[in-house]
């Protein structure tokens, strides 16, 4: 595996740019990550916009995993939660660029933000992913337990329903 560095994200063109291109990428393979095929440019860097904004506030902690200067996966660390949940996050739109997938990154990119998690003081870790075609096996294999299925959740980006899985994880 080539080396790959983790590191949270900040706003700038080339950061967007590559946030940007990993999103359509993983809807256009299916990656039911909240958006339709064919996704728009526009439409996933309006979504990266707001997402490096809410983390500039302090609300999540996006982080990208880097292949020398190439972003090739990035998972988010939701923090900005109601005010009586400050002991938990939720971990959302875990990707990896296609052809960096089975090389063990979405666990690196885990591992971040579970570290991140504890290093705020959060003792519980949430994430859902799609029964068809989601990352169950991974999230189990890392530690979350299954909590349970919610059937027809949400389209898949070609069409068609797909249910969600439900996870959490106590850490810290």
């Amino acid at each position: 595996m080539t080396t790959i560095k983790i590191r949270p994200l900040v706003a700038s063109p080339d950061t967007l740019r590559m946030l940007t291109d990993i999103l359509v990428e993983t809807v256009a393979a299916g990656g039911s990550v909240s958006f339709m095929h064919p996704l728009s440019l526009e439409k996933a860097r309006a979504f990266w916009q707001g997402s490096l904004a809410s983390a500039a506030l302090g609300e999540r902690v996006v982080f990208g995993a880097f292949d020398g200067d190439s972003l090739v996966g990035t998972t988010t660390l939701v923090t900005g939660l109601p005010e009586n949940q400050p002991h938990r996050a939720e971990i959302a739109k875990m990707m990896v660029a296609l052809r960096y997938r089975g090389q063990g990154i979405a666990c690196a990119l885990l591992r971040a933000a579970e570290a991140e998690a504890a290093a705020q003081g959060r003792t519980h870790l949430m994430l859902d992913t799609a029964t068809d075609g989601g990352a169950a096996g991974l999230y189990e294999r890392q530690g979350f337990v299954f909590a349970g299925e919610i059937p027809d959740y949400a389209l898949k980006p070609q069409g068609g329903l797909t249910g969600t899985r439900l996870y959490w994880k106590r850490i810290g």
